[in-house]
């Protein structure tokens, strides 16, 4: 499959189901809470074009082995993919990898497929085995409802199965128009803490409709996951378990490249940006946006040492206008700027320039940094004009909230 460059396309936002070519099922097996969905089954009856990033953590998980095995086996096609949350089966030895394998042998032999067409992750606590006596009799459960499920099904119920500390659903779709038919590109992720940028962050999955080859679906999702889950963070922290799968099913047939990669980049996005809006104990999201860097790698390692600092962060959890943390951390980051050259704008509101703090309306500042969304620019002044823009770079994060502590302190009591 590939795809060509045709007339101009249009994005829009799209219905939340799956693409064509592509069916979900869930089911329920007691991994660790009782009564709730935690298996969540993607099957691509007619095959798909598939790629994946994964975690640089060193204890990567036992099915993200697994599935990277899978993925070279299978030269880049996939059949199905099982999710299961409420246990990470990571740091679980080679008891863990039997059981991702014999997770997706169980899919594969349910709905006829080869072995090393079924990726697989899970998502909960590291250092604890599967249930296998629970998940297996249920697979072929959850691999029978996919009979008589929509093609094209919602994607709510398979985005609630993965959860874990999440509060609610992440979902994004996209319509493209695309010389007389119409493609479809939707996406779900998971992920509410251990949020740290280093490939994808958590688990996220989109597929399209669009015929593309290997190649090219690889290309377009590294530039979409490093435009948006490359750019959050919520505690710091690396998974070992992160991932983001790419599907596409074909149906549809091929379509404009530059529109298909637009259409991903903006669903990896909003997924980015929820993931950072349910953040665990969550209160108030912060945006910092760098301009007129030397060049962009300068500008995202400013804007993310001010969007890390905990110092930042907890005067962002208490609506605190003690905007010198700011330019601290900015100062700290380790690129070179003149410090009379910063310009910093809170909410708009320009607080400091050429060196010094400007008079300001204190109620207005507050209101800027009591608001649900902070917004940061910081402008170094080492290029200008549409060089300022080229060489600017965003990063995403939230407050440090007590209720994150108090979250992450009891997680397995």
């Amino acid at each position: 499959m590939a795809t060509f460059v045709s007339t101009p396309s249009v994005v829009r936002l799209g219905p939340q189901d799956w693409p064509r070519g592509f069916r979900a099922s869930v089911g329920a097996a007691a991994i660790k809470k009782a009564g709730r969905d935690d298996l969540a089954l993607l099957a691509m009856p007619g095959g798909a074009t598939a790629a994946a990033l994964f975690t640089r953590n060193l204890f990567a998980a036992a099915p993200i082995e697994v599935s990277r095995r899978h993925l070279k086996e299978s030269r880049g096609h996939a059949s199905a993919l099982i999710l299961n949350s409420g246990c990470a089966n990571a740091a679980t030895g080679p008891r863990g990898i039997a059981n991702a394998t014999e997770c997706t042998d169980a899919v594969a032999r349910a709905i006829g497929c080869a072995g090393e067409s079924v990726l697989v992750n899970s998502t909960g606590v590291i250092g604890v085995q599967l249930p296998m006596e629970r998940i297996i009799p249920e697979l072929p459960r959850v691999a029978a409802r996919l009979a008589t499920s929509a093609d094209g099904g919602p994607l709510e119920p398979f985005a609630r199965a993965i959860m874990t500390t999440d509060t609610k659903p992440k979902m994004a779709a996209r319509t493209i128009e695309c010389g007389g038919s119409t493609v479809h590109v939707a996406g779900v992720a998971k992920g509410a803490g251990m949020i740290r940028p280093d490939m994808a962050t958590m688990i996220s999955v989109i597929a399209t409709d669009a015929a593309v080859d290997g190649r090219t679906l690889d290309r377009i999702l590294r530039h979409a996951a490093d435009a948006s889950f490359h750019r959050i963070s919520i505690d710091g922290d690396t998974s070992t378990n992160d991932s983001v799968f790419a599907f596409a099913s074909g149906v549809a047939g091929p379509c404009d490249e530059a529109a298909l990669a637009q259409a991903f980049r903006e669903v990896a996005c909003e997924l980015a940006r929820m993931i950072v809006c349910d953040g665990e104990g969550f209160e108030r999201s912060l945006r910092v946006r760098v301009i007129g860097a030397g060049n962009k790698h300068d500008a995202l390692r400013v804007a993310e040492t001010v969007a890390s600092s905990l110092l930042v962060r907890t005067a962002i959890t208490g609506g605190d206008p003690n905007w010198g943390r700011i330019i601290a951390a900015a100062g700290r980051a380790g690129v070179d700027f003149r410090a009379n050259d910063l310009e910093l704008r809170v909410g708009g509101i320009l607080l400091f320039a050429r060196g010094e703090p400007l008079s300001i309306d204190k109620h207005a500042v507050r209101a800027a940094f009591n608001g649900t969304h902070v917004e940061i620019e910081i402008a170094l002044g080492v290029s200008s004009g549409a060089d300022a823009e080229m060489n600017s770079d965003d990063f995403l994060s939230c407050g440090l909230t007590t209720e994150y502590v108090r979250l992450n302190a009891d997680y397995t009591t």
